[in-house]
């Protein structure tokens, strides 16, 4: 139990990687700690694409960078924030030798005649998919890998679905990015007392 806490007080959101591949094994384990997670139901409704080709990193990365620069302009950015943002983005799913895309579908979950329900069943399915993505952190750090969960496919779910051609019913939720680490990083947490009521 003990390495276990040490597992989750020492783990960090890693973005910078070395250039060498993650090997297959490594990439089994991470995916089967992730579909280890509870799920709403049972319905495992997560879907995972494993990207580790350059060509398809680079027109993913182009598609939602460009859908990014779109966003920030609309918001009346000036071109240099467009530009440094835009930039960061593209060197993180580049320079990350493996990513990892989580997606939810609702084939198996159940059906609602209301909105009210329908949108909690939704809720319970992308809280499933955050679940299994939690999972596949603390695995890659167990693993001696660095990761880093993005929530960027919310926000230009049409450019990951057709980029990576995905069934219709995948809606992306986040991406991971992963590999050896080439940064450490120390991170501190807000006391327990100002985030915890007991009643």
């Amino acid at each position: 139990m003990h390495d276990f806490f040490d597992l989750i007080h020492s783990r960090r959101s890693i973005r910078r990687y070395e250039a060498r591949p993650v090997p297959a094994q490594l990439i089994e384990q991470l995916l089967e700690a992730a579909v280890w997670a509870p799920s709403a139901h049972n319905r495992q409704p997560w879907r995972l694409v494993v990207i580790e080709g350059e060509a398809t990193k680079q027109r993913l990365a182009a598609g939602m960078g460009e859908r990014l620069r779109a966003d920030l302009a609309a918001d009346g950015a000036p071109p240099d924030l467009i530009a440094r943002d835009a930039g960061r983005s593209h060197a993180r799913l580049t320079g990350a030798p493996l990513l990892i895309v989580l997606c939810l579908t609702l084939a198996d979950m159940d059906a609602y005649p209301d909105q009210r329900r329908a949108a909690n069943e939704a809720l319970m399915a992308a809280q499933s998919v955050a679940m299994a993505g939690q999972n596949l952190l603390l695995a890659a750090h167990a693993l001696g890998l660095g990761a880093c969960w993005l929530c960027a496919p919310l926000f230009c779910p049409h450019t990951v679905r057709t980029v990576l051609d995905l069934p219709d019913d995948w809606q992306p939720q986040g991406l991971i990015t992963a590999g050896y680490p080439a940064e450490t990083k120390e991170k501190t947490r807000h006391p327990l007392g100002t985030r915890v009521l007991y009643r």
